[in-house]
């Protein structure tokens, strides 16, 4: 019998919390939260996200690694004019981002890197 009474207790308690809290007022603003100042239509507050302006992600490329979907990439075939040396048999030159990459044909293994100007 008062294992049935506690077990009742406790159900009750965790039904009343999502119902109590539902029954939250909202008067004002919360913490962090605040009110614009415009209430004219078509205003347009900017959005906390839009105003953040993200940095392009940049690769740290290293010798050994593996450059992904290498094949899609333009081969630079005039390695001369942008001072690169002649790459070896079965290598190409690959431009990515601001960097050129000596990139193995058979593997897509990163064989030397060269910041571009």
């Amino acid at each position: 019998m008062f294992k049935r009474t506690v077990l009742a207790a406790i159900a009750v308690s965790m039904l009343a919390v999502p119902v109590a809290q539902a029954q939250q007022r909202h008067d004002g603003p919360r913490h962090g939260q605040h009110y614009s100042h415009s209430k004219k239509p078509g205003f347009h507050a900017p959005k906390r996200h839009e105003a953040r302006k993200h940095a392009p992600k940049r690769h740290h490329w290293a010798k050994g690694n593996r450059l992904p979907e290498w094949q899609r990439r333009q081969a630079v075939r005039d390695y001369h004019r942008h001072g690169l040396k002649r790459p070896g048999r079965g290598q190409q030159w690959v431009k990515v981002d601001n960097d050129y990459l000596l990139v193995s044909l058979a593997s897509g293994i990163i064989a030397g890197i060269i910041a571009a100007r």
